[in-house]
């Protein structure tokens, strides 16, 4: 936390925003172990809080933007000597306090921070240093096959490279922490997040909880399958956060954002969307559009979703329910028309074809079920494509209420909410 000073009168006087420590001094892989030396004194710490704090009340020094200094002991080391060869006064800003007061009550502070051109090439260098050390990092990260570890999620290992272990997280559980290239430190990254599941907290949220068991539950129901991107402790861990002096990952990419949108060009004509990359539903077959996936869908393996759209008439949250069904059906290897239960999906898929099971869905109260409306894959793209019928027609069917954004009657919306439905399937459980 940002230190703070008491004046003659009593008051406390903050001279900069507070902040809680982002780790404990004794954690693993954070830059700046190394003792932290007074610029002025003896002293060093190795908590950089309680130096700030004592360069505050016994020097009357303040650093400007420490949390953006690459590498603090270094730096402090530099200044260190560079206020032994001249005074302070030289390099930095004077700030006197209650200026407009008596002059035994007035104080005057020192502002060091990189207005002046020395200490933003410092800046700049001790930026430069660190990125270079972490690249290396990275490289020899992509290049160990030393890597061993066992997935948090389950108890499969995986050995020879970091890829593996992420990638396996991204497609069986549907937790992904990024790009393997676009991490570093990944052990210390890992070593973390199994901590925080080892304390029974949510990866995301960060509540506690009392057994593992609905610690799990929790993390699904809520899709708290993932990290927050909020969360500044994870930062370092991701390359882009070292791209830069002194702008954070969102500073720089919003900064990409701007340069594509003040082109001064407002001709979009040969503007192209990213293809939507959905997966098929019963193989690891990808499409760039949907029309290819479902024909895919159709020639492949016997099955035609527009078909059955039309003939059950199935609305959107109706095909939304379906599609879960079917992924959570095929992921356990059971076929969804006779519910017989394979040793694995290829087997499925040859049982499919040969009972001609592939048009063959079960009665509809055995998908229409409300844990259906929580996606099997978190990250699945055919959901976002599902359409609810002719996507021209403008009238809204007559059961479907549509209510403003000021409801003065809530009859309607509670008698057609989706949790009626929800709340009625907790009730028959209990």
């Amino acid at each position: 936390m940002a230190a703070c000073t008491r004046n003659g009168d009593g008051d406390d006087s903050i001279l900069e925003p507070l902040s809680f420590p982002e780790q404990p001094p004794d954690a693993p892989g954070v830059p700046g172990e190394e003792p932290l030396v007074c610029l002025f004194c003896p002293s060093s710490e190795r908590q950089k809080d309680v130096l700030l704090k004592h360069l505050l009340l016994e020097h009357k020094l303040v650093i400007a933007d420490v949390k953006l200094i690459a590498d603090l002991p270094k730096y402090l080391l530099f200044w260190r000597g560079r206020f032994l060869e001249q005074p302070i006064t030289d390099f930095c800003s004077v700030i006197k306090t209650n200026s407009t007061g008596p002059i035994e009550k007035q104080e005057d502070y020192f502002l060091l921070c990189d207005v002046l051109p020395e200490d933003r090439v410092l800046r700049e260098k001790l930026q430069q240093k660190r990125l270079e050390e972490v690249l290396e990092q990275q490289q020899q990260e992509r290049e160990d096959r030393s890597f061993q570890r066992v997935c948090m999620f389950c108890s499969d290992e995986f050995s020879g490279n970091r890829s593996s272990l992420l990638n396996h997280m991204a497609r069986e559980h549907s937790f992904s922490i990024g790009l393997p290239d676009n991490i570093v430190y990944c052990n210390q990254f890992l070593d973390a997040l199994q901590r925080k599941l080892d304390n029974l907290q949510c990866l995301y949220c960060e509540k506690t909880f009392r057994d593992k068991t609905t610690l799990k539950d929790h993390m699904r129901k809520k899709a708290h399958r993932r990290i927050n991107a909020n969360n500044s402790e994870y930062d370092r861990y991701y390359i882009i956060n070292y791209l830069e002096l002194g702008k954070t990952w969102e500073e720089v990419q919003s900064e990409d954002d701007r340069e594509m949108v003040d082109d001064g060009d407002d001709d979009w004509s040969d503007w192209q969307s990213h293809p939507v990359s959905a997966v098929c539903l019963f193989c690891d077959h990808q499409s760039e559009t949907m029309e290819q996936i479902y024909t895919h869908m159709k020639d492949a393996h016997g099955f035609d979703l527009h078909k059955l759209r039309t003939e059950l008439s199935l609305r959107f949250y109706d095909q939304v329910k379906l599609v879960n069904f079917l992924r959570r059906q095929l992921h356990q290897s059971r076929c969804y028309g006779c519910q017989e239960t394979f040793s694995c999906r290829q087997e499925v898929l040859r049982h499919l074809k040969e009972a001609g099971h592939g048009m063959q869905l079960p009665h509809k109260s055995t998908w229409n079920q409300p844990q259906y409306y929580f996606p099997t894959y978190e990250n699945d793209a055919l959901l976002c494509t599902l359409s609810d019928g002719d996507e021209d027609e403008r009238n809204v069917s007559e059961d479907v209420p549509v209510i403003s954004e000021d409801v003065s009657n809530l009859r309607a919306l509670k008698q057609n909410s989706v949790l009626k439905s929800l709340l009625k399937s907790r009730g028959a459980c209990r």
